[in-house]
């Protein structure tokens, strides 16, 4: 129970810390600012929304992965590689506080960044409301997607900016990296194959298992292929911390040990996306209507 509270103090500490080095920069007001204008521009001039004359803010959604992957991308370029340009980064080596609750500490601080940017726009559907009868349930599950997608691309940031000593190559390097995951699932890709290998790539895709989301349909195998990849770039964020403390060291059963935890995490993350794969009625369908779901007497005839 001590540990416990021990590493949630560190944890919150380090978030803490995050936080107010955001803020007493301009780099939080840049990441919002930035979210914000571009989220309005996307929905009220890109994608025009007066003259779509539906009340929805799906809209809002569509562009968010490669929105996301930009600016995820530039808040956490620096992170480690500011540590590592102070020298902060081998006093840290010198704690006994576990790596893991610094990466962890940073994680929630940009994803809290993230939250803030979300929840100013929050007056945009509200005046949707307003205007029109809107379906709030695609609302909940997008904004519920924009959080899942951003900690991952968190997440693979905090990790390239830890393997990297310069902030631009961990930034493109950041880019290309959630660029691959959003690519793989899009029909530019998928148009060329079989459609059971297209379906096996969307699968994959970061972007097409948000619009899934976003339409109002919370799938639990959509869920946990998030909270998954996140969690795998967070191990290898702390794995690639470690492995700077063993470069004055010779390789020992200590070093063998990381090395395996780390990939058999990886192993069971990925393999239980798989496994998720095969198993139907996972998921909710939100909409009013229940758009997306058969209804009662269609099974039935169906049947």
């Amino acid at each position: 129970m001590q540990l416990n509270q021990s590493a949630k103090f560190n944890i919150s500490r380090v978030a803490k810390k995050e936080i107010a080095l955001f803020f007493s920069s301009p780099i939080a007001f840049l990441f919002i600012g930035a979210f914000v204008a571009v989220t309005l521009f996307i929905f009220f001039w890109g994608e025009t929304f007066f003259s779509r004359n539906i009340s929805d803010v799906r809209p809002m959604f569509e562009w968010m992965p490669l929105l996301l992957i930009f600016l995820c991308s530039t808040l956490t370029m620096k992170l480690w590689c500011e540590e590592k340009r102070s020298g902060t980064i081998e006093f840290l080596h010198t704690l006994s506080v576990p790596l893991s609750h610094f990466v962890i500490g940073k994680f929630l601080g940009c994803l809290a960044l993230l939250s803030i940017a979300l929840f100013i726009t929050i007056p945009l559907p509200i005046t949707v409301s307003i205007i029109g009868e809107l379906d709030w349930g695609p609302v909940i599950s997008g904004y519920l997607a924009v959080l899942l997608l951003g900690s991952t691309y968190i997440a693979i940031g905090l990790a390239v900016s830890a393997k990297s000593d310069n902030q631009i190559v961990s930034l493109i390097s950041a880019c290309l990296i959630g660029g691959v995951f959003y690519f793989i699932g899009t029909p530019a890709l998928t148009d060329f194959f079989s459609h059971q290998s297209a379906d096996f790539l969307r699968q994959l895709g970061t972007g097409s298992r948000f619009e899934d989301i976003t339409r109002g349909v919370i799938d639990l195998r959509d869920l946990y292929y998030y909270i998954s990849l996140t969690l795998v770039f967070l191990a290898l964020n702390t794995y690639f911390l470690e492995k700077e403390r063993w470069i004055n060291n010779k390789k020992n059963s200590h070093h063998k040990q990381w090395q395996v935890i780390t990939s058999l995490l990886t192993i069971n993350l990925i393999a239980a996306n798989l496994w998720l794969s095969q198993l139907p009625q996972l998921r909710i369908d939100t909409t009013a209507g229940k758009q997306y779901s058969i209804s009662e007497a269609t099974s039935l005839y169906l049947k």
